[in-house]
């Protein structure tokens, strides 16, 4: 690890905030701030991935040194780290919050594998800096395992999203409000190592914009074009705003494929607000998500948006879109004219159904998605929403359905309620009658029909519960729940005999318990 070179043209091409004093302020005319993490009394390597290790060039016996945890917990930093906490606004629940910035994320550098790849390292929860607001700059384990836990298996499900490294107790306790109803408690403390090729965020954009400051604007897309989007750039005399054009194209294109995978494996963000949002098109900053058990279109996990719903599952495609709206007014500013970022926005709604489209295909397992199909689908989220039906369970024991005589019983165990079961059983066995209808119409190898409905619809996903039944182990000085769970979702479409457990209904003991339904954005 030592031996590591770090590039960090984030910090060398871009302007740095001027003041170096500690302290929450308004920052202006930067991008952001230097700050180092702030020690913590006892780091402890909780858990790390294997794959990320891997990824960056380290060997796997790096782990094992104490300096590993003394880095990755914020004590000490490598040659070559440049800390800093980045600067930027953005629209939480539909309304403009001004400055937000990195309160408790701290950049550490950007590391250059040995395949030439770039990768930003990040601690989440590593101590305040300048754009903390009121808060403390740490972090709680609970969030932390979520965070390190989702990171790696949203990966393995093939969705785009950051990497974690590694999870670090801290050996210290952190206060915190979870409910937000005056009861705080004392919480043990953790940080994550996140990694992606970068962090910035749409509010990156719109916070420079938002203050008129275009010049800053223009530096920070046109960095952002050469450095993360280089295949953008074929021609170095290439007019720069058709080069900006084709860069908001590219990321209202990514921004569509990644929201497409969450609906095709039922996973909510929860916080989709603008500074949540990748410009990469990866899924950013695991809060109060989760994954639909009992298909609700309406379900959120997250307990400030149980009103409004804003970032209920069903609606994250169009958040999406609203997003990328808010992205494009920042972009505007520095564009003489709006055509192509409105052709942009319209390829995003495109990629959208054609993901979509590719969606149903697969989970239906079918060659294709005709017109049809897309009604065939919508009638069976009606009939799963009615009768409480597991949304992964059922698609994957679909492939399971005889095709020349359909049955209900492979889909017993997706059913949360007898009585509705009961009830829905006639409508359910017509549905099956019409998609194997549909599907002998593809004529279809059942072997290879089989093999292509397990590659797409996963068994394993990292429920609510299941993270904090691993919490709740950590918290009480067992990691092994931690371990367990990432070796479980590394293969999230195998069988994996011996591991059921983790692939069963929600229990009913967690229907409703904090942690296992919804969650606060309190971390």
């Amino acid at each position: 690890m030592s031996s590591t070179t770090f590039d960090n043209a984030f910090v060398r091409e871009l302007p740095a905030d001027p003041e170096t004093r500690s302290g929450v302020r308004q920052v202006h005319g930067a991008l952001f701030s230097h700050v180092r993490p702030t020690p913590v009394a006892a780091p402890r390597l909780i858990a790390h991935s294997r794959e990320v290790l891997a990824l960056l060039g380290w060997d796997g016996a790096v782990v094992a040194d104490d300096a590993f945890a003394r880095v990755f917990g914020g004590n000490d930093l490598q040659p070559g780290m440049q800390p800093y906490a980045a600067n930027y606004g953005g629209h939480q629940f539909g309304n403009w919050a001004g400055q937000l910035g990195d309160g408790r994320a701290i950049t550490l550098g950007e590391l250059i594998n040995p395949q030439g790849q770039r990768w930003e390292l990040q601690l989440k929860g590593a101590g305040p800096t300048p754009y903390s607001r009121s808060a403390d700059g740490r972090a709680v384990l609970r969030s932390s395992v979520r965070e390190f836990l989702c990171s790696e298996a949203m990966h393995h499900l093939g969705v785009p999203t950051t990497r974690a490294l590694s999870l670090v107790a801290t050996g210290e306790h952190v206060v915190r409000d979870m409910f937000y109803d005056g009861n705080p408690e004392r919480e043990p403390g953790a940080i994550v190592c996140r990694v992606a090729p970068s962090f910035i965020r749409f509010g990156n954009f719109e916070l420079p914009a938002s203050r008129g400051d275009l010049p800053l604007l223009e530096r920070l897309v046109d960095f952002t074009i050469r450095r993360d989007f280089p295949e953008l750039v074929a021609d170095a005399a290439a007019d720069k705003h058709a080069l900006r054009a084709r860069w908001f194209a590219t990321v209202c294109e990514r921004t569509a494929r990644m929201v497409a995978h969450w609906m095709r494996v039922g996973f909510v963000h929860g916080v989709m607000n603008t500074d949540n949002m990748s410009i990469l098109g990866l899924t950013i900053d695991y809060g109060p998500y989760g994954w639909i058990d009992d298909y609700d279109p309406d379900w959120t996990p997250n307990t400030t948006d149980a009103q409004g719903r804003r970032y209920r599952f069903a609606n994250q495609p169009g958040i999406c879109l609203w997003n990328l709206e808010r992205l494009a007014s920042a972009i505007a500013t520095v564009m003489p004219d709006t055509k192509p970022l409105e052709d942009a926005l319209q390829r995003f709604v495109d990629v959208y159904t054609e993901c979509e489209r590719a969606n149903v295909a697969g989970k239906l397992g079918l060659r294709e998605c005709r017109e049809d199909d897309v009604r065939l689908m919508d009638d069976l989220r009606g009939l799963m929403r009615d009768a409480e039906v597991d949304m992964t369970i059922f698609h994957r024991a679909l492939a399971d359905v005889a095709i020349d005589a359909p049955s209900l019983a492979p889909l017993q165990g997706a059913f949360y309620d007898d009585a509705k079961r009961a009830r829905a059983e006639p409508a359910f066995i017509d549905w099956l009658a019409r998609h194997a209808a549909r599907v002998r119409e593809d004529q279809p190898d059942a072997a290879t029909r089989r093999a292509a409905m397990l590659a797409v619809n996963p068994k394993y996903v990292l429920r609510n519960y299941l993270a904090q039944e691993a919490i709740d182990q950590a918290t009480a000085g067992d990691d092994s729940g931690i371990t367990t769970l990432l070796d479980a979702l590394r293969r999230p479409y195998d069988e994996q005999p011996g591991r059921e457990a983790l692939a069963g209904r929600r229990p009913d003991w967690a229907r409703r318990k904090a942690g296992c339904s919804m969650l606060s954005c309190s971390s």
